[in-house]
């Protein structure tokens, strides 16, 4: 699928989540320009902003032995975002690692994020929770 494709999709899903689940949220060119801007933005960078996160961590002493890697994460809840992930874990796990599904909630008055790491760029679509994968930092921008 090419990435303009890929960027549309993310787009739909964002737009459906929004007004099917937690109301109508108004987004304006600005928006959506933000929205294409940094989901194109996670794939050109993807790699680079690994090693840069991974040097953070290695340099204060809490690096992973694990393999890592970013990808695109979508989340919806209080507003909308879209932005990256890194996700640690064993090669083989991280490899089947596509995107992160963010699923926001409020418990008692406190905002609550949902991170799980999933097999799909669609949520949409049928996706599985991979195992054995954690998120070790996100990266988003308000819309």
């Amino acid at each position: 699928m090419r990435v303009s494709r890929k960027l549309m999709l993310v787009f739909v899903v964002v737009s459906a989540l929004t007004f099917g689940t937690v109301g109508v949220y108004a987004f304006d060119v600005g928006s959506i320009l933000k929205l294409f801007g940094v989901g194109y933005l996670v794939k050109m960078i993807a790699g680079p902003l690994n090693e840069f996160i991974n040097g953070i961590t290695f340099n204060k002493g809490v690096g992973t032995r694990y393999a890592t890697k970013v990808v695109p994460i979508v989340s919806v809840g209080q507003g909308g975002y879209i932005g990256a992930a890194q996700v640690t874990g064993t090669r083989r796990a991280v490899n089947r690692v596509k995107a992160v599904a963010q699923i926001e909630a409020t418990f008692q008055g406190l905002r609550v994020k949902i991170l799980i790491p999933i097999d799909s760029i669609n949520p949409l679509s049928r996706f599985r929770r991979v195992q054995g994968v954690g998120v070790s930092a996100v990266i988003d921008i308000r819309l």
